[in-house]
């Protein structure tokens, strides 16, 4: 779960308790997501990066930053 790039279904942010949809097993699942630093937003949409996980289906995530040459 950590590492896995999603995107957000369900706004997150201060106060929120979002969604966001992760490729699992072969397929999409939702899970309930929270913002890794606290004071964070993500408007439906956003690509996000799992940082941590809670089982059985809450991650922590912070926006996707793809690497660039």
């Amino acid at each position: 779960m950590i590492g896995s790039r999603g995107r957000v279904t369900g706004a997150v942010g201060p106060g929120l308790i979002g969604e966001v949809l992760l490729s699992v097993r072969g397929g999409t699942e939702a899970f309930y997501a929270y913002a890794a630093d606290s004071e964070a937003g993500f408007p439906i949409g956003t690509q996000v990066l799992v940082v941590d996980f809670e089982p059985p289906r809450t991650v922590y995530v912070e926006r996707w930053q793809p690497l660039t040459s």
